[in-house]
């Protein structure tokens, strides 16, 4: 389902048809055209929404943005985002009140400009400013609207280790765009990433623009990484759900939240096994493995320099490390 129907501002066809043409072009995973908009590359048909969305998205004071880019722990931050934001009781924690039983966490939480792959409607208009909005998206900072830019949004950014983002994402696409074939050397898949000519790519400069702008004004985005809020969850998630106004009572309700969102528990739900939060992506694509390190199975020792070059030139200047 398309976002941006009705909408007064959206950009002319004739011009977003033009502008289609004039952006520079690739294949990406030999098997979708992806185009260069504003500095990073998405599939094409998702240049409309996200102009859309920079164009005439009104935030509130009270709504609350998720951001990240591909394979960075997605799935498991919206998760625990939507439990924390709707968590109630210990003491009434049935199953049959969970709302992680009833949709995928991408159907719950809306990627904004990912919507027209939708399999569902989604469930509140996304562009309805009548009521506090809980949203994700995988654009770069410099293309958010201005509207939560300088409003007192609150912005939620998670971040992973480049090299287990990439067999991550080895592993996604090839489920993806190659099912029941060959799955693309690995060693391309190295090149593409490196190169940043990959969906939402590149990936080391969307981590730096929202480390730097989390830097500057810390009230209004949190930087989150994998790597530890995987090995202290339970200090993370309380900092998050402080960062959102929404603390925890008491050390119970931290448990439940991890409780309801573990990896196999999600995996396990019956809608992340049969249903599709989108066309041509079956939700159990969203929850594979889930761990630190697991790119020390599948890189070699050249393979990890390589990354960890990159790291030292685009990370290291701004004082981060993932």
């Amino acid at each position: 389902m398309s976002t941006i129907q009705n909408l007064s501002h959206s950009p002319k066809p004739d011009n977003v048809e033009k502008l289609l043409n004039e952006l520079p072009k690739a294949c990406f995973w030999e098997a979708k055209e992806i185009c260069q908009w504003e500095g990073f590359w998405f599939l094409t048909p998702l240049i409309e929404p996200a102009i859309t969305f920079r164009s005439t998205f009104e935030a509130r004071d009270d709504d609350v943005l998720l951001a990240s880019t591909m394979k960075t722990g997605t799935t498991w931050l919206k998760a625990l985002t939507l439990c924390i934001m709707q968590k109630r009781s210990h003491q009434n924690s049935h199953e049959l009140d969970d709302i992680l039983t009833t949709g995928n966490p991408h159907f719950h939480i809306p990627t904004i400009e990912g919507t027209i792959y939708a399999t569902k409607t989604p469930p509140f208009d996304i562009y309805d400013a009548s009521t506090p909005r809980l949203l994700h998206t995988h654009l770069s900072y410099a293309v958010l609207p201005d509207s939560i830019k300088n409003s007192a949004c609150k912005i939620v950014y998670i971040a992973r280790n480049p090299k287990d983002t990439l067999i991550s994402m080895w592993h996604f696409f090839n489920s993806v765009f190659k099912p029941n074939q060959d799955p693309i050397p690995l060693e391309k898949a190295l090149d593409i990433f490196c190169s940043g000519v990959h969906l939402y790519g590149p990936f080391f400069e969307h981590v730096v623009e929202y480390w730097q702008e989390s830097q500057k004004r810390p009230q209004k985005i949190l930087f989150i990484k994998y790597e530890e809020l995987k090995s202290d969850p339970k200090q993370y998630v309380s900092k998050i759900a402080e960062f959102l106004g929404r603390p925890f009572a008491d050390e119970k309700e931290v448990y439940e939240v991890l409780r309801r969102c573990r990896l196999e528990r999600l995996k396990n739900m019956e809608v992340n096994k049969s249903e599709s939060a989108f066309t041509i992506i079956q939700n159990k694509s969203f929850f594979r493995k889930g761990e630190v390190g697991d790119w020390k199975n599948y890189l070699t020792p050249e393979m990890e320099e390589q990354i960890n070059q990159i790291c030292r030139i685009k990370f290291e200047p701004f004082g981060l490390f993932l």
